[in-house]
């Protein structure tokens, strides 16, 4: 289960391409300046399934996944499952969308598992003064756009190069 506010599909916002973005409730960052501060509250969301989260996103063959929030870190168990199943019954890529940095969640038992099943992790607190509306898919120059298939082994972030 996951506290979830509002599933979007078909946004062009939250990674390359077509994307189906889950957008969870909780966040304990509360970053000055937070384009998104109703997610900070997870009794605001609704409690879905893995099965419910995922007919949504088997509905669209095209887009593929966003994990944000809130802070998906913040329910690691729920999007893992979330994400094996995805793994299991598609081919989508994931993304996945936190205020934490990656080397923070390597020493977490469930957010590593969670980071295990992601394609492209967005990392790092929102930082009003870092804002620059020019950086693709992140809003402060702070964030990282991280490869995890290639930075778990070496446990050192490895940045992802995007194809645009």
């Amino acid at each position: 289960m996951v506290s979830v506010l509002d599933i979007i599909e078909d946004t062009m916002v939250d990674g390359p391409g077509l994307r189906t973005s889950i957008y969870c409730a909780g966040c304990r960052h509360a970053c000055p300046g937070c384009h998104n501060p109703q997610s900070w509250d997870i009794s605001k969301g609704r409690r879905m399934t893995t099965e419910e989260m995922m007919a949504v996103i088997e509905a669209d063959p095209y887009a593929d996944v966003t994990f944000s929030g809130g802070d998906p870190m913040l329910q690691a168990e729920g999007f893992t499952e979330l994400a094996k199943a995805i793994r299991s019954r598609t081919r989508k890529t994931i993304w996945c969308y936190t205020g934490f940095v990656f080397e923070a969640l390597l020493g977490n038992p469930a957010q590593r598992a969670l980071l295990e099943e992601i394609d492209v992790l967005v990392d790092g607190p929102f930082v009003r003064s870092l804002r620059n509306e020019d950086l693709p898919f992140r809003g402060s120059s702070n964030q990282r756009l991280i490869d995890v298939k290639k930075s778990l082994p070496r446990e050192t972030a490895v940045p992802y190069h995007l194809g645009i």
